[in-house]
């Protein structure tokens, strides 16, 4: 029996949460640019994908630019925007095929103009699509966007539009730029690095980790299925005893 043939299709979970880490790394290995380990990290990123519209998942989000990779060489920084403009512009017909919606989260104002263009224009091509939400996180950081969250909603009781006791959990989250999908239940990270580097504090407070000891470009939708199928036999207790599920 195949590892996805293990997966209860009935227990999906909806939301799955991916830091992509190790392009550069695994292209070291091989005696060459980090730049080609990003070319070959798209590969990865397809597998993911189609292994997340096998199965039928609702969301997946991938980090694929955080605000601090801003500080790395302008080189490889722009070598990634071209690749980012290089990939939407390929995979559009997929994401069309696949009834892929493509979203963002992050500062997509700090994006070069002509990624800006695009970035937008494959959101709007598959916006009416109604399967898969693919969200890409660019120039994404958690405490940006916590931070961000709290000056709208102090700026809203500054002018009277809410009340003190109308914040809470619900309306921080509606603040936050994955206000329209659910909190991811899953987050992997490669490379074997095994930390969370800035990326959805907020959301992943009761998520199941997975850290794989892989490096991106080696990642495959089998390794998607692995994480499912152990998250499925997990008990998640929320602060619970095992009794009280």
């Amino acid at each position: 029996m195949s590892i996805k043939d293990k997966i209860d299709k009935k227990n999906l979970p909806k939301h799955v949460a991916i830091i992509m880490d190790g392009n550069g790394r695994w292209a070291k290995e091989k005696g060459e640019l980090r730049v080609f380990g990003h070319k070959n990290g798209v590969s990865a990123v397809r597998e993911a994908l189609e292994g997340a519209v096998e199965i039928g998942l609702s969301y997946l989000t991938l980090y694929a630019f955080s605000t601090e990779n801003w500080s790395r060489p302008q080189a490889e920084v722009d070598a990634l925007m071209e690749l980012l403009v290089n990939s939407l512009n390929q995979e559009l017909p997929t994401f069309q095929a696949n009834n892929i919606r493509v979203n963002s989260i992050g500062r997509k104002a700090d994006l070069p103009d002509h990624c800006q263009v695009t970035l937008q224009s494959t959101i709007d091509q598959t916006k009416d699509n109604t399967g898969c939400t693919l969200t890409l996180a660019l120039s994404y950081g958690s405490r940006e966007e916590i931070l961000q969250a709290t000056r709208h909603i102090a700026e809203k009781y500054k002018n009277g539009e809410i009340g003190l006791e109308e914040i809470n959990e619900e309306l921080f989250s509606k603040n936050l730029y994955t206000y329209n999908m659910p909190d991811p239940e899953i987050l992997i990270r490669t490379s074997g690095e095994e930390r969370i580097s800035n990326y959805m504090l907020w959301q992943i407070a009761y998520s199941e980790l997975f850290f794989l000891p892989i490096m991106w470009p080696e990642f495959t939708r089998e390794n998607l299925f692995e994480c499912i199928e152990s998250f499925q036999n997990r008990e998640r207790r929320f602060g619970k005893t095992s009794e009280q599920l």
